[in-house]
């Protein structure tokens, strides 16, 4: 049962730009953000609850794993697109997960045209992929505060000072 949830949620860009215009056509507001999410962690949890909020449905687009290695390296992603995918499909806070295997999501941003495009306040808004279109079709650009202490980063710089110790 869970598992039908979850991949309900997860869609190519044609069936997700047909329940977009279905959701818009409802009046719904909708909210775009993206990346990697290797490591899911609090950080990310906070940050998607507060996107959510930004509107009525939630978009996240995921980096494939052949994007995460171009944009990340080698030796990442940790875990495979289709964990990673299937962990944001899970969270009640997530109406519908897309991945791309392009650097960054401007196909899916100008396909889908959210209302919101969202990303964390490490960004400047108006270098946010997608930002300039945005403005065209009167959406908007916003960040939200980065969680201090919770990065994928981190744990992974954790991780090897555990490995380093044994």
């Amino acid at each position: 049962m869970m598992w039908d949830i979850m991949s309900g949620k997860i869609k190519n860009l044609d069936e997700a730009s047909t329940l977009v215009e279905i959701w818009k056509n409802d009046g719904n507001k909708i909210v775009w953000t993206n990346g990697c999410f290797d490591i899911l962690h609090l950080g990310h949890l906070k940050y998607l609850c507060k996107a959510r909020d930004m509107g009525d449905r939630l978009i996240v687009g995921v980096n494939s794993d052949t994007s995460v290695g171009r944009l990340k390296g080698s030796d990442r992603p940790i875990l495979d697109q289709k964990t990673r995918v299937s962990k944001i499909a899970a969270l009640q806070a997530v109406d519908l997960v897309i991945m791309f295997d392009e650097d960054t999501p401007i196909i899916p941003i100008k396909l889908l045209r959210p209302d919101v495009l969202v990303k964390g306040g490490d960004y400047e808004p108006n270098k946010i992929v997608g930002a300039r279109e945005a403005e065209e079709w009167d959406g908007t650009v916003s960040t939200i505060a980065f969680e201090e202490g919770h990065s994928t980063s981190e744990i992974l710089r954790k991780i090897q000072t555990l490995k380093d110790v044994d």
